[in-house]
């Protein structure tokens, strides 16, 4: 299952949903305007990066900014607390499917990896065809 965790205002968010919806994926929305982040998701979404805060954290974000705190100094406890209290410091949309692959900003090539591969196939397979007519 894809879990899309989205914020309102995010018009990123608005064309993930839309690009979901379009290719009749199903997805479980988590707009942590409205629904917290939990501790476990922050650590399965780090556990997920391969370039851990600076994958996820938003450089454009005032927030470290506004409340004075390096981001790389603190402690992961630090991190968590920081992300649980103040969502909006995260890139969006962050789209993971069952924990093998995950998504932060819309992309257009890069969310066809959330097509079911058998789909993919087809659709590769039928374009081939197209195009060899």
């Amino acid at each position: 299952m894809i879990h899309l965790y989205t914020t309102t205002s995010c018009v990123s968010c608005r064309k993930a949903k839309a690009w979901l919806e379009e290719h009749q994926i199903d997805y479980i929305e988590r707009n942590l305007s409205y629904e917290p982040i939990t501790e476990d998701e922050i650590k399965n979404i780090l556990s997920m990066t391969e370039k851990g805060t600076d994958e996820i954290i938003s450089t454009r974000s005032k927030i470290p900014q506004n409340l004075n705190i390096e981001i790389d100094a603190l402690s992961l406890q630090g991190l968590y607390d920081l992300i649980k209290n103040h969502p909006f410091i995260l890139k969006r949309p962050i789209i993971i499917q069952d924990r093998k692959i995950m998504q932060i900003g819309y992309k257009e090539e890069e969310i066809r990896a959330f097509i079911p591969r058998k789909l993919r196939t087809f659709t590769m397979t039928e374009q081939e065809v197209i195009g060899n007519h």
